[in-house]
């Protein structure tokens, strides 16, 4: 495990498993979860109980990998990240058992930074997940989702727009904290107050 010369060491629970040697200072990898060889983790991130990092799989600083997900070779998770418990991303469309895909045979998926993903939401490979995404428990994501997308269900659909705090916003664009936005060519961008 890497700590590139910087004080805070990485935490491994006696209990979990942290083969790559590419994790950044300050993580902390809870019990039974398991971050494998070639796995690249960020700074201050949190691997909670029973998640699964597989190699070739990318999470940039300060991600939340909470109980049970699952993160495969193909993924990046920008920095600042919310994966709920369960959260489950894939990285081959037609998977066979006889066939055995690495690298760049299989599916890329992105996190975009500051999204977040509810408990049980399933990634189906080679989408894109927009920065401060919202992403509903549950839903199943078949297609991109756009910066600042609010979706839910199953195939997920978009109901409306997140603020950068995790708010959905009012049809007004207005938050409660504060923040205010405008839609301009579909794109949710913000305003000045």
């Amino acid at each position: 495990m890497r700590s590139s010369g910087e004080t805070t060491a990485v935490f491994v629970h006696p209990a979990g498993l942290c083969e790559s040697d590419e994790v950044g200072a300050g993580t902390r990898v809870w019990a039974f979860a398991h971050v494998l060889k070639g796995a690249v983790v960020g700074r201050d991130c949190n691997v909670c109980d029973g998640a699964y990092v597989e190699g070739g799989a990318v999470l940039g600083d300060r991600v939340t990998v909470k109980n049970q997900v699952m993160v495969f070779a193909g993924v990046t998770v920008a920095d600042d990240v919310f994966l709920g418990p369960g959260v489950t991303f894939t990285n081959d469309l037609r998977p066979r058992a006889h066939l055995k895909k690495t690298g760049e045979e299989l599916d890329r998926t992105t996190v975009g930074k500051g999204a977040t993903l509810g408990a049980r939401v399933v990634v189906v490979c080679g989408v894109s997940i927009g920065a401060h995404a919202f992403v509903g428990a549950g839903a199943v994501v078949t297609r991109d989702v756009p910066d600042h997308g609010f979706v839910v269900g199953n195939p997920a659909r978009m109901i409306g727009w997140a603020c950068v705090c995790g708010r959905r916003l009012p049809e007004d664009l207005v938050c409660e904290c504060k923040r205010r936005y405008t839609v301009q060519d579909g794109e949710l961008l913000a305003r000045e107050v």
